[in-house]
């Protein structure tokens, strides 16, 4: 289900070299998956306001200021790392920004990037990046921070190294189609393939392609609600394409844990299934709650 897309014209304003855009309204597009972090019902069951709107849905209002702030190469080796620390739900308002872009050591440019409410509060925080891969991302920077779990009921039997590779992945039109209709910053090269001789896949789309490890790198069962806690989208040669074959590997970068979370922090890696270098790469963190799950009762 989705809700109609917000209309306002895309304008940038630009504040002592910060990039701002429209303030937007990201529709929660899976509420209708029962019994999920989306489910307005078993959210507020654990504690939130409502269903939340995912990470990877927020990541799509960021390519247009990037694009200005970055160049238009962002979409081919552009890099986006965010960490997530306030939840919204279905429609409330949210303003993406862009900090003044600086010069790498190793080539190319990297910015500050974050999202707030109109009252200011902090949704999600990083950097993002344009030319060779950024080693020293935000996330990287705080994979270098994170204490091993001492305690794993529902990843019990995971560990830091475990990969998973060769996964089948392709993100198809009839599915990716109607939710393009509820982006919150449509890019023309996602509606029309004669551009880059092919759909170019959403943030979101090309990040649920890189997810396509999960279910055989982790091997758990269905006993648990989880949350995004931080993505990192890099394209090596992108974009990622719709309707097209890829493989994905994957690897288990670290296992850790709060008083309320368990925590997985993996990498994937998608490359042409007709053989080629890879074309992105995945950080994605995510936060398994205990008290969803029968092993924490």
């Amino acid at each position: 289900m989705t809700a109609a897309r917000d209309t306002t014209p895309f304008a940038i304003i630009e504040t002592d070299g910060v990039l701002a855009g429209p303030v937007r309204r990201p529709t929660n597009v899976s509420k209708d998956a029962k019994g999920s972090i989306h489910d307005d019902e078993r959210a507020r069951q654990l504690g939130f306001r409502g269903g939340t709107v995912a990470g990877n849905i927020h990541c799509e209002q960021f390519p247009p200021l990037l694009e200005a702030a970055l160049g238009p190469d962002w979409r081919r080796t552009g890099g986006l790392s965010l960490y997530f620390l306030s939840p919204t739900s279905d429609l409330e308002p949210v303003q993406a920004f862009v900090g003044p872009p600086s010069p790498r050591p190793e080539g190319g440019l990297r910015a500050a990037v974050w999202m707030e409410t109109p009252e200011g509060v902090r949704v999600c925080e990083g950097t993002a990046s344009v030319g060779p891969p950024d080693e020293s991302s935000a996330l990287r920077q705080r994979l270098t921070t994170v204490r091993p779990a001492q305690d794993l009921r529902i990843l019990a039997g995971r560990k830091a190294g475990d990969i998973i590779t060769d996964i089948p992945s392709r993100q198809v039109s009839k599915k990716t189609g109607p939710r393009v209709e509820a982006i919150t910053e449509p890019m023309d090269i996602y509606l029309d393939p004669s551009i880059l001789g092919g759909l170019a896949a959403a943030p979101s789309a090309a990040i649920d392609a890189l997810r396509e490890v999960e279910r055989p790198l982790f091997r758990v069962g269905d006993d648990f609600v989880g949350m995004f806690g931080a993505i990192e989208l890099q394209f090596l040669d992108g974009p990622v394409f719709i309707d097209r074959d890829y493989l994905c590997d994957g690897r288990i970068l670290a296992l850790s844990e709060s008083p309320k979370t368990e925590i997985a922090w993996y990498e994937s890696v998608l490359r042409p299934a007709e053989g080629g270098e890879p074309v992105a790469r995945l950080i994605l963190m995510s936060r398994l709650l205990k008290a969803s799950s029968a092993l924490w009762a």
